[in-house]
């Protein structure tokens, strides 16, 4: 967070909504949300508006001024320096007020900082002014106090728009609740309640178009929903009875009702929030950089304006000058840019993150994945989908594969088992029709078997073709063996007439989001409990650097120590259950495919899809990160090293010198530089895999 002036900037992410939505519906986000925050940004426009109302007469005024250009004062009488002290205290006290109230909690706080710089400078300005109207001999400058004053708030205007917008797309998932619910009661009628009324068991109707207001599971109705807020899906989602609804989705074409599992905290919403709000809130070593370097400014910032002020009057000019030439240092050394050059990064692409399904818990692990010399993979549930898929089917007679692949779905349609779902599943996918199995048997232990068009179907495994001593001869049998493949057997009538090779699916995802890991500089690895021949087969359809098979849940964490001891950077990325040792052990722990339930603690970073693509979108936006706050540190601290001695008025000699009112111009420039080039951060969108588009 970035403190100006004692304010809060809206850098993070307003407080979730728990028990208090209705409170939340009605506007209230907290005393740092965002109305806050944009109620303050109101007060800076105002001042803003009415000190430059009143900078008109103290221009008009200022005979200094129209000397200067060589030109006539417009308006001149008898008394006009009084009406301009008047003028000018005006836009001190209320125009500068927020300066000087900062000026106050800092010294409070003993932390000196930008605040006290302006508030030095000003109060310099004003009072050796207002000593010259009543009697000191010298020149004042109210007219480029008021226009300091004027283009400070202009600045921190402009400023706090830019860091309020940071954080909009968090301030989208905190509306995305909407403020009642329709309670169905046991007679079936149903009262509108306030969200945080809503308590587990209760039944919720959701109609058409309406948010969803809490998770849920659907117990009647047919929909789709939705989620591409909450998780990046662009598609909608088709989902029925026994399946979880996300609180915040919005429902599609049929009302549904809902049994309500989680409110208030532990919904996915506000966990996603409190997420965010505690990367926001971690530190990164930039930031802790930036922090440090801001100190340092401050400090030479005041001893800089001191000393030009005395160097100055050391070699004779008058104290009108020298003062003017330490203002200027004061003004023009506020370190706003250097302050706020990590926090907006980090408000920027931690809401670029959520609203895409990439949760960041810690920022400085996040900070380190650009630095990353390997990934580490899961393979069951993060590389494949953790289900079988027929990967092969061999004719062994005078069926070809459809009619045996036809056959097959319409026995193992009749089943429950993993393979007889793979199967299945294939046949759909291929938008094959099957005809009615009858006689229905299941063969334990070896296969089950049915009747289907009048022919005897049988799917049996190679322990009943050996029990039964049908031998069955072909080269494609060896090669499926040394993949690892399960392998099952279509009998028609007694005789082999096709063997079915099975295995876990490989995700579509996962060899582009390998390909792309690798092109990034990245070493790609896996760990599995599998076999060395299925891992060897998921390895090279992937095309992966490394494999570790046969490893127990147990040995993951050793496996990550050995990669690191190759002086490797590594992240792990798992399931976040079993795999929690390993993501502990990573220099990066990433849980993939969390779902709803994102609450792993051992993750630094969690993934709610299942798309491994994800992984390479998260380095991708750590680099591209990293990167803006390099660019925003670079700019903040080389515009000082250049314009502070350029304030002190080393350029004199050849006639160069700055204002006052110009160096408030510079320093403003170079925050509003800073915060925008840290929003042209979302301005490409999400590197890699994120954008919804070709998510699963």
């Amino acid at each position: 967070m970035d403190e100006h002036a004692g304010h809060t900037y809206a850098i993070e992410s307003p407080p979730p909504r728990g028990d208090e939505h209705a409170a939340h519906a009605k506007g209230a986000q907290g005393n740092h949300g965002g109305h806050d925050h944009a109620h303050m940004v109101a007060d800076f426009r105002r001042r803003f508006w009415i000190s430059l109302a009143l900078t008109i007469p103290i221009l008009a005024l200022s005979s200094g001024l129209w000397e200067m250009l060589g030109l006539a004062a417009p308006v001149a009488f008898r008394g006009d320096a009084y009406v301009l002290f008047g003028f000018s205290s005006i836009v001190f006290f209320y125009g500068g007020w927020p300066f000087l109230k900062g000026f106050g909690d800092e010294l409070r706080q003993r932390q000196p900082g930008m605040m006290t710089l302006i508030a030095v400078a000003i109060s310099a300005a004003y009072f050796y002014s207002s000593a010259v109207t009543f009697g000191l001999p010298g020149m004042g400058f109210y007219w480029e106090l008021a226009t300091l004053i004027d283009i400070m708030l202009l600045g921190h205007w402009i400023e706090m728009k830019s860091v309020l917008g940071a954080s909009g797309a968090l301030e989208a998932l905190v509306r995305l609740l909407p403020s009642e619910a329709h309670r169905v009661g046991p007679d079936g009628n149903t009262e509108d309640i306030p969200v945080g009324d809503v308590a587990p068991g209760d039944r919720i109707l959701v109609k058409p178009g309406e948010r969803v207001p809490t998770d849920g599971i659907i117990v009647s109705g047919q929909t789709s929903l939705d989620e591409s807020m909450l998780t990046g899906e662009s598609k909608p989602v088709e989902k029925g009875e026994g399946a979880e609804a996300i609180g915040g989705s919005v429902n599609g074409e049929g009302a549904i009702t809902l049994e309500v599992k989680k409110t208030g905290g532990q919904t996915y919403l506000s966990q996603v929030m409190e997420m965010v709000r505690k990367a926001q809130e971690s530190r990164s070593r930039s930031q802790d950089l930036a922090n440090r370097a801001a100190v340092w400014l401050t400090a030479i910032a005041l001893g800089g304006g001191f000393a030009t002020l005395f160097v100055w009057l050391t070699l004779g000019r008058d104290f009108a000058f020298a003062m003017e030439r330490a203002v200027t240092v004061m003004v023009i050394a506020c370190p706003h840019a250097l302050g706020l050059a990590v926090p907006l990064v980090v408000a920027v692409s931690t809401s670029m993150s959520a609203s895409h399904g990439l949760l960041i818990r810690d920022r400085a692990a996040f900070e380190r994945a650009r630095n990353l010399g390997a990934v580490v993979f899961d393979k069951t549930g993060t590389l494949t989908e953790g289900r079988f898929g027929v990967s092969d089917i061999v004719p062994l007679g005078e069926l070809d594969e459809t009619a045996c692949l036809r056959l097959a779905a319409a026995l193992e349609s009749q089943s429950e088992h993993p393979i007889a779902a793979g199967i299945v599943r294939t046949a759909k996918e291929r938008q094959l029709e099957w005809p009615q199995a009858s006689d229905f048997k299941n063969l334990t232990g070896r296969g089950a078997q049915a009747v289907v068009e009048g022919r005897e179907i049988k799917m049996v495994s190679p322990g009943y073709l050996r029990e039964q001593g049908i031998q069955v001869q072909h080269p494609k049998l060896e090669a499926l063996a040394a993949e690892g493949k399960t392998t099952i057997f279509l009998l028609v009538d007694g005789r082999a007439a096709a063997v079915f090779g099975l295995a876990d699916v490989v995700r579509p995802e996962s060899k582009a989001a390998i390909a792309r890991l690798k092109a990034m500089g990245i070493q790609c690895m896996m760990l599995t409990g599998d076999s060395q021949a299925v891992a060897q087969t998921v390895s090279r359809q992937l095309d992966l650097d490394d494999f570790f098979a046969e490893v127990l849940p147990e040995q993951k964490a050793e496996k990550i120590r050995e990669v690191k001891a190759r002086g490797l950077t590594v992240a792990m990325v798992g399931d976040g259950v079993n795999d929690a040792p390993a993501l502990v052990e990573s220099d990066l722990g990433v849980a993939i495919g969390a779902g709803t339930d994102v609450a792993i603690e051992a993750a630094d970073i969690v993934l709610v899809s299942n798309n491994p693509e994800d992984v390479a979108a998260i380095l991708g936006l750590s680099r591209k990160t990293y990167g803006k706050m390099v660019q925003n540190l670079i700019w903040a601290t080389g515009y000082n090293a250049f314009a502070i001695p350029l304030a002190a008025g080393v350029a004199a000699p050849w006639g160069l010198l700055l204002t006052p009112a110009v160096g408030a111009v510079l320093m403003s420039a170079s925050t509003v530089i800073v915060a925008i080039n840290a929003k042209l951060l979302g301005r490409g969108g999400m590197p890699a895999a994120a954008h919804a588009e070709g998510r699963s």
